[in-house]
């Protein structure tokens, strides 16, 4: 199996069950799975986030996302229970289409490593 028909299923996998976990059916978007990766790195699932927390959340899980590929590494956890991470390597100038691509491809492996999806 090709390597981007593997990821269109993955992705539309991890789709399908985290909307149906999480929004009762209506299909997640990117942006809103990159927040759920976020509160799920955070460990904090019942508590309500501000506007300026939500933005945090989502940071986080682009590190996090992005850390097996050499662009963050973990730095510490601050005494509110946020992670830290730093920058390693810059990312690469990417079209919104090819940024989307690396960010579907990140969530996929983050789920799949984490045994969410086969």
């Amino acid at each position: 199996m090709s390597r981007d028909i593997q990821l269109k299923e993955r992705w539309e996998a991890v789709v399908e069950k985290l909307s149906n976990q999480f929004a009762d059916g209506d299909q997640l978007d990117l942006d809103a799975i990159i927040y759920l990766v976020g509160v799920q790195e955070l460990g904090q699932p019942h508590r309500s986030f501000k506007k300026d927390e939500k933005l945090d959340l989502m940071h986080i899980a682009i590190c996090r996302l992005l850390e097996p590929y050499g662009y963050y590494e973990f730095e510490y956890i601050d005494e509110q229970g946020w992670p830290h991470y730093k920058v390693k390597e810059a990312l690469p100038n990417l079209k919104a289409g090819e940024q989307s691509v690396l960010m579907k491809e990140a969530i996929v492996e983050y789920f799949y490593t984490n045994e969410y999806i086969d």
